[in-house]
């Protein structure tokens, strides 16, 4: 039997991108050849949106004071987990997104593109996050814009 192709949910990826909430951004650096360092600052120039940068090196990025980890960040509402990290370490991004769930109030863990862990995604479900696998917020937001704005 082949696995079920992941599903992300319209719905979540529209409340994830219209909130105005803080993504903490996982795998960000100053390296500005990274997919993370460009799409964090649509994320944070263009949508407004705060960030946190969470990698080893705990670097400001973007003029945001970054941290060496979830478990570094202190207490405060982050609405996603974005993660920009290779799908074999993601699983360990996620479960420490678990972990912190409750102090960071932590909604939804993405996984962007390429970054796919089915059991990973399954134990954040569990645990009653929201999960978006395999796509990037930059690709969703022009859907969003031309399926309309309005409520």
């Amino acid at each position: 039997m082949g696995a079920l192709q992941h599903q992300n949910d319209p719905t979540l990826i529209r409340e994830l991108l219209m909130d105005p909430g803080i993504w903490a951004v996982v795998g960000l650096s100053t390296n500005e050849a990274r997919p993370a360092w460009s799409v964090s600052r649509w994320l944070h120039v263009e949508l407004g949106k705060p960030i946190v940068p969470v990698h080893p090196g705990a670097e400001t990025v973007h003029g945001c004071q970054g941290y060496a980890s979830l478990a570094d960040i202190p207490d405060q509402n982050l609405k996603v987990v974005d993660c920009f990290v290779n799908s074999d370490t993601v699983g360990a991004v996620v479960d420490e997104a678990i972990e912190h769930k409750d102090r960071l109030m932590i909604d939804a863990v993405w996984m962007q593109v390429g970054v796919v862990d089915p059991a990973a995604a399954d134990r954040a479900r569990e645990a009653g996050l929201g999960v978006i696998m395999d796509t990037c917020p930059k690709i969703e937001w022009p859907k969003i814009r031309r399926d309309g704005m309005g409520r």
